[in-house]
């Protein structure tokens, strides 16, 4: 029991094979039908006319397999192939199941007015058949409507319902997603406490421990002891919480170190394997910055560059490297197909990589300027101050 109840899960769970098994299941039984029909004695039928049958029959039921994807179709078909199979003087009650399935798809898959315009069709198409001489009968027309009625109101509930889901399962998505970014902020924010905590005390006591070193030995070892604490329970905590804030699937370690504009010729190398050629230029004297201007300044020369290879086309770039004495300049020019939309207020529309460049520059109250070239491609470039003096 348990595994045909899996085998059913199984087969719900992929559209595609439950709709073909389906279509073969109605092409299946209508051509039992049909073949029962001609057992008769009076349903003798030409050898084109009974070939032509068979053909429709196959047209009228096999299409259901992409009953999902093209609903609209799908019912055209059904339509349009009953209509020729009465046209041969052939009774479509051999088709009805497979019309009342496509009646009900374009109902439950399809946008509102092709369902509707369906429903109409199959409807005026039942009737025509009906109306036809020799065959016509009252209640039959009403009948038939009623039912195709019926299957396209079930139709008409099932993707109301659907569409429902879908959308109650978006936001259940949404508010999940933003509990964890509220809970992860909290978080940062007590990481900025623990971290701001511990490096006043540092700071004091390794102020004490200076200003007592050569009177009071003794003073400035409990200094030294006291710094040697705070800093380890400091470490405990940023660790315990830096592994909350991980994200999910992140690898536990990475022991790669921390690059920075040394690390430009791999990443260059890195680019031009995506077919992209960037040429690099240093003005000034490289010199040892600090560890976050340094990090910044190549991821913003890495977003770039990954911005060109993603929208530039085929194109070339410049990283230009500037170091000054109390600033460092990265500049990443192309002059690829510059894909960027001005927006109506004539500034430029900024994906989620110019932000993140723009919040790394505001942090050492830097400056970021990023737009078209007059003469076609895109230009990038980071001005990072620098709080001290060169060392």
């Amino acid at each position: 029991m348990d595994e045909g109840a899996r085998w059913l899960r199984r087969l719900s769970a992929s559209p595609w094979l439950f709709d073909g098994g389906l279509a073969l299941v109605a092409a299946g039984v209508s051509t039992l039908f049909f073949v029962e029909l001609l057992n008769v004695p009076q349903a003798a039928l030409p050898r084109g006319t009974l070939a032509l049958g068979y053909a429709l029959v196959l047209l009228h039921t096999l299409p259901l397999a992409a009953r999902r994807r093209f609903p609209g179709v799908v019912l055209g078909i059904s339509v349009a192939s009953g209509l020729a199979f009465a046209a041969l003087g052939l009774p479509p009650v051999i088709l009805g199941v497979a019309i009342l399935v496509a009646v009900y798809s374009v109902a439950a898959y399809g946008d509102r007015w092709v369902s509707l315009a369906g429903l109409a069709a199959a409807a005026v198409g039942s009737a025509a058949v009906q109306l036809t001489p020799g065959k016509f009968e009252m209640p039959t027309p009403v009948t038939n409507t009623l039912i195709l009625g019926a299957a396209w109101l079930l139709g008409h509930f099932v993707g109301v319902r659907r569409a429902y889901t879908d959308q109650l399962e978006r936001v259940q998505a949404d508010l999940a997603r933003r509990a964890v970014a509220e809970e992860r902020l909290r978080l940062a924010r007590e990481l900025h406490d623990v971290v701001a905590h511990s490096i006043s005390v540092i700071a004091v006591q390794s102020g004490v421990g200076a200003h007592v070193a050569s009177t009071q030995p003794e003073e400035a070892a409990k200094a030294l002891a006291a710094i040697e604490v705070t800093s380890r329970a400091a470490l405990i905590e940023l660790r315990r919480l830096l592994g909350v804030l991980r994200q999910e699937g992140e690898p536990q370690g990475d022991l790669a170190p921390v690059p920075g504009l040394a690390d430009l010729d791999s990443l260059l190398a890195e680019v031009a394997k995506a077919g992209l050629g960037v040429r690099l230029r240093v003005k000034g004297t490289p010199w040892q910055l600090p560890a976050g201007v340094d990090l910044s300044a190549y991821r913003i020369v890495q977003e770039a560059l990954t911005n060109v290879v993603k929208h530039a086309g085929e194109a070339r770039a410049q990283v230009t490297i500037g170091y000054g004495d109390q600033e460092i300049t990265v500049e990443v020019t192309d002059d690829g197909l510059g894909v960027t939309v001005p927006a109506g207020d004539g500034r430029v529309r900024v994906g989620h990589g110019l932000i993140g460049m723009r919040e790394r520059v505001q942090v050492f109250g830097g400056d970021l300027e990023a737009g078209p070239q007059p003469g076609g491609g895109f230009r990038v470039a980071a001005r990072l101050p620098l709080a001290g003096e060169r060392r």
